[in-house]
């Protein structure tokens, strides 16, 4: 298992280093915005109640002659019904965490000058990131998460569709005093898991009302033994939107402001099962200024 680790680190950071090289082009699009989502209906695993939070989002992506970048920084903010730490009571504001994605895809036939095409396949990349998070509860997590793989890009008319199968390897934290415990673990690398993942953007019309569904869905294999020694089981996330061009119709400034629903939906959450809080059934509401 030890070798295998090696070997996700060692391409994951060969991926990633290609990103960091100076790109021998401009970028050829790029597309920045804040965003802010808010359900009153999100979860956390041991919970029983359901947790209302603030979503506050930076996210950023962009295309260059060999590939392209994303990256996003959400800052969640919770309820007292999930309590920092040292809030016991949840008399205080709740908890904040910061979740940071990045993914770098270098497509492959642009690298080789060939066309890699077939059927409704447009082009195949290779995909490496990470993600990092914190948050200031009794548990302080710590994940930091690494994937490789390839990535099937999809032909649209218009928008994106990437199905990608990625390599995953995680590490986290539980600061909980039972994972100190002799036996069990604060510190825990998972064992290696997959991820299958799909992205999409679709812009289209509903009459005269310009409008784009995006999202992305996940499912995350089991990823062996959690700080107890309890196995964990398949996680899926699906988290989707329906977006208004508020700025086109009003302002006549298209991919402005955006506003509409979208909905969370998890099982499993982290791996976890058979407890309060592990299920998410989240409607959402959503804008998106982009500049």
């Amino acid at each position: 298992m030890k070798q295998t680790c090696k070997h996700v680190f060692t391409l994951s950071a060969l991926a990633l280093a290609v990103s960091a090289v100076p790109q021998v082009s401009a970028a050829t699009w790029s597309d920045t915005f804040i965003g802010y989502r808010y359900s009153s209906e999100f979860t956390e695993p041991s919970n029983p109640h359901d947790v209302e939070k603030h979503v506050l989002q930076l996210t950023h992506a962009s295309g260059y002659a060999y590939g392209q970048n994303f990256f996003n920084l959400d800052i969640l903010q919770s309820d007292n019904m999930d309590p920092a730490s040292g809030d016991a009571r949840g008399e205080g504001d709740g908890a904040t965490e910061a979740y940071l994605t990045y993914r770098h895809q270098l497509h492959l036939g642009k690298v080789f000058d060939t066309d890699l095409s077939f059927g409704p396949v447009k082009e195949v990349a290779m995909t490496a990131g990470f993600d990092l998070n914190t948050k200031n509860t009794a548990f302080a997590p710590r994940k930091q998460l690494l994937v490789v793989g390839p990535t099937l890009k999809f032909g649209l008319p218009k928008g994106f569709a990437d199905l990608s199968l990625f390599y995953a390897y995680e590490r986290n934290h539980c600061g909980l005093a039972p994972c100190g415990a002799p036996g069990n673990h604060n510190d825990l690398s998972f064992d290696p898991y997959y991820i299958v993942n799909l992205a999409w953007g679709i812009p289209f019309n509903a009459g005269p009302v310009p409008m784009k569904f995006q999202g992305f869905g996940n499912y995350n294999g089991a990823k062996g033994q959690d700080y107890f020694n309890a196995e964990t089981k398949p996680e899926v996330l699906i988290r989707t939107s329906l977006m208004v061009d508020v700025g086109e119709l009003a302002f006549s400034k298209s991919n402005t402001l955006w506003a509409g629903v979208g909905y969370e939906y998890w099982d499993n959450k982290f791996g976890n099962h058979g407890k309060p809080g592990v299920d998410t059934r989240a409607p959402t509401l959503q804008l998106e200024w982009h500049f």
